[in-house]
């Protein structure tokens, strides 16, 4: 399933395919589901007796939005979620007709501006379908299309490698978990890489006791200066997350993800440096506020057209949540 949610068209405020092909794998396991008015989609499995648990994993990826054509055919883009000198060459599908198209710029070797030849700006890429006239060029696309990258999912040995892992990694790990017999609320979000937008509505929604980001961070297995904290490494392990811009996790939820995997022997990271921001950046804030923490599967690469992770970290992902869970409901 994750090679057909990664492969998936899915930028942020158009997550409809995707959320449309979770509905088709949940509906029999589902005791309830919501599609809220903002786009989101929440799943109740069971009936929670207990604290009430919600689970959050958004479903939009990086990716880009067509703004203008241009008399030559040749079309203009605004970024989401991504910089600019990731993009040149790369091959993008736009739309729903996923028309092919390819990212280009001015040759460098015609480029007098050394400022331009070293930072590259969205403003002077475009992108080239084929055609050589706006008038062609309308009859395949649209101003507010979107399009992804066209990136083919691959395995090799433990690593995966594919576009979107940020975060149809988390929407598979909430796929492998409603299988399980955990009472539990599991929100499917949108917009999150434009503002974490869609959680805090799911979460002000449901009124959660204790919430749960599933996500990806970026891992970094290269060379640092010294003294500059590393970042997680693909194959180690789930991060944790202590602080991030965006929320400090509440302590006990930290222990608890921490002692759990200590107790059953789950690899984990903590998640460093303490930046970036996942969907508990809202849904702490909801209501009287939401005890919340973090995990994220390590991913190199994120918020390109390729990223690569380890299926082993998945894994433990998901054990380490579905173990967390049943413990802090024996708790309290």
């Amino acid at each position: 399933m994750l090679k057909e949610l990664c492969e998936m068209a899915g930028v942020s405020g158009d997550e409809a395919r995707v959320r449309d092909y979770l509905k088709t794998k949940i509906e029999k396991r589902a005791t309830e589901m919501i599609e809220d008015p903002y786009g989101n989609l929440i799943v109740r499995k069971g009936t929670p007796k207990g604290p009430r648990v919600m689970l959050a994993a958004h479903m939009d990826e990086v990716g880009l939005m067509i703004t203008g054509i241009d008399k030559n055919g040749l079309l203009r883009f605004h970024a989401i979620g991504i910089v600019p000198h990731v993009l040149l060459a790369k091959r993008v599908l736009i739309g729903k007709d996923m028309v092919c198209g390819v990212i280009g710029h001015k040759p460098i070797h015609l480029t007098k501006d050394e400022e331009t030849r070293k930072n590259m700006e969205t403003k002077s890429l475009f992108i080239d379908i084929g055609v050589n006239s706006r008038e062609a060029a309308n009859k395949l696309v649209t101003v507010g299309d979107y399009a992804v990258f066209d990136t083919e999912f691959r395995e090799n040995g433990d690593l995966i490698s594919g576009k979107a892992f940020d975060n149809r990694i988390g929407c598979q790990i909430l796929l492998d978990l409603i299988e399980s017999d955990l009472p539990l609320y599991y929100a499917f979000t949108v917009q999150e890489e434009v503002g974490l937008r869609g959680a805090g509505i799911a979460a002000y929604r449901m009124k959660p006791d204790v919430a749960l980001a599933i996500d990806t961070t970026s891992s970094g297995e290269w060379p640092e200066e010294k003294d500059v904290p590393q970042y997680p490494v693909i194959g180690m392990g789930p991060a944790i997350t202590i602080a991030d811009r965006r929320v400090i996790c509440d302590p006990k939820i930290v222990a608890l993800l921490r002692r759990t995997a200590e107790k059953n022997n789950i690899p984990y990271q903590i998640k460093r440096p303490m930046v970036g921001g996942t969907d508990a950046g809202t849904m702490h804030l909801v209501h009287e506020g939401v005890r919340t923490g973090v995990v994220a599967v390590p991913a190199r690469y994120i918020h390109s057209p390729l990223a690569v992770a380890s299926k082993k970290d998945i894994a433990a992902a998901v054990k380490l949540i579905d173990r967390s869970i049943r413990e802090l409901m024996r708790k309290e």
